[in-house]
């Protein structure tokens, strides 16, 4: 009834717990992107059909999956391998894919983000997803902080899933963090080169999360002192204090990556500056 699709590269720690959430499942797929650790080994020994390609774009990569994937069944999970599903939500998801109609191609779900065993209620930003498509019907867009486009209705499950981001250290997610910096701002500026427009009338009142998302985002950009005013924003008006010592790191950590695309933004134009006057 659900077939997965779990993407990969060098996912040893975390992969034999993201599959074991998933034993359920008799169609699962891992898309590994040339993995040098015992990943592959890991999800042969699980059961999981393994497919590699060369890593490009976060988007590319993704589509890819969904276009080059013979997926036993209609509707299709997609996982990362530091996530795990809950076994409400499994029951929850058969249940309504077994009822969706032909006009309902995809679910979005709540993930809960967690800084080691405390979950992030308050402090994380962005918990709702698509994940649950059907085949055929979705595809990604965006280089970095891709989104999920479904054709058709999109509704809205009860049940959760979580997601463990620092379960390989501090360090990895810095490392992480500092890539995906450099990404922001090189997508910064190639959507101010291109004049993009954004709606504030989208970012406030459209019904489509991601699109709600990708104006708040492109607006966001457009403010003065961004780090310290997203810190404002997790600490007091989201109230992360409320998550303890884990929601206040978690705000400054969100507000140091905020900082990292501010400093490799004002490079990448600094750059260009020079480069048209020489």
């Amino acid at each position: 009834m659900i077939s997965l699709l779990i993407l990969t590269k060098n996912e040893e720690q975390d992969l034999p717990g993201c599959l074991e959430s998933v034993k359920w499942c008799d169609d699962i797929h891992v898309f590994d992107s040339f993995s040098t650790d015992n990943t592959l080994k890991i999800a042969s020994e699980h059961g999981a059909i393994v497919t590699q390609r060369n890593f490009d774009n976060y988007s590319a990569h993704r589509n890819a999956a969904l276009d080059t994937i013979h997926f036993k069944y209609p509707w299709i999970f997609i996982l990362d391998a530091d996530e795990r599903l809950t076994a409400e939500l499994v029951f929850e998801m058969k249940n309504e894919v077994s009822l969706a109609k032909e006009n309902v191609n995809g679910f979005r779900i709540r993930r809960r983000d967690y800084l080691g065993d405390k979950w992030l209620k308050h402090a994380q930003i962005s918990p709702y997803y698509i994940r649950l498509i059907r085949k055929g019907t979705a595809y990604y867009h965006r280089e970095i902080n891709e989104v999920l486009e479904v054709s058709g209705e999109i509704k809205s499950l009860n049940g959760f899933f979580n997601h463990y981001p620092f379960s390989k250290g501090l360090k990895q997610w810095l490392d992480k963090h500092n890539r995906y910096s450099s990404m922001e701002a090189q997508r910064w500026i190639d959507e101010h080169d291109g004049k993009v427009k954004f709606s504030l009338k989208r970012a406030l009142f459209s019904k489509d999360f991601s699109e709600r998302r990708y104006h708040q985002k492109g607006l966001f950009y457009k403010l003065p002192g961004r780090p310290f005013l997203k810190w404002m924003y997790m600490v007091f008006w989201r109230c992360s204090f409320l998550d303890g010592r884990a929601g206040i790191t978690y705000a400054t950590l969100q507000s140091v990556y905020e900082y990292f695309i501010v400093l490799k933004t004002k490079d990448l134009i600094n750059k260009k500056k020079s480069t048209s006057t020489l």
